[in-house]
């Protein structure tokens, strides 16, 4: 099973909800009619009735939830479907996967640890809260962050001079 998606919050009053992304092809996995499994199970399974993009963030409605407060009952529930035809489960990271990685560079300095990771249609930004104060965003890209050791809890990156200066 692969999570695809996690519903946030309610948009307005006809039971729309916001969702955080966990797929690379939205266009894909939400389309009218797709049925999801849900974790937690109770809640679903959830039938696609409506999608829309609206400000880059992705509004879906289902069957049977039509109103706000329906909508928010749903908040945080996640959305779950069959793994890949081969077997995997894609090749991304969930932003919970990531929270509280140690960061470090390189040559093994701790710079922070990971307190967020931003999704964007671009590319996603792993956000770091500094050791020495303040926050940096790290494009999420392979030159910039290439390792993530999920048995020892923490992010290699290898940021240009002056990028952990940014965030103040």
């Amino acid at each position: 099973m692969q999570v695809v998606a996690r519903i946030g919050k309610a948009h307005g009053l006809r039971g729309e909800v916001t969702v955080q992304l966990h797929t690379d092809a939205p266009q894909e996995r939400f389309v009218v009619g797709q049925e999801f499994t849900t974790e937690p199970a109770e809640l679903g399974p959830l039938v696609l009735q409506g999608v829309r993009v609206h400000q880059d963030t992705y509004l879906l409605a289902f069957e049977g939830v039509a109103d706000r407060t329906a909508a928010e009952a749903l908040r945080d529930t996640r959305l779950v479907v069959q793994e890949h035809q081969d077997g995997s489960d894609g090749d991304g990271w969930y932003e919970e996967d990531l929270l509280g990685f140690t960061t470090e560079l390189r040559d093994g300095t701790v710079v922070g640890t990971v307190s967020g990771l931003h999704l964007r249609p671009v590319q996603d930004l792993l956000e770091i809260a500094l050791s020495g104060g303040g926050r940096a965003l790290v494009p999420f890209v392979d030159e910039l962050v290439p390792e993530v050791d999920e048995d020892e809890c923490r992010v290699v990156i290898d940021p240009p001079p002056g990028l952990l200066d940014l965030g103040g």
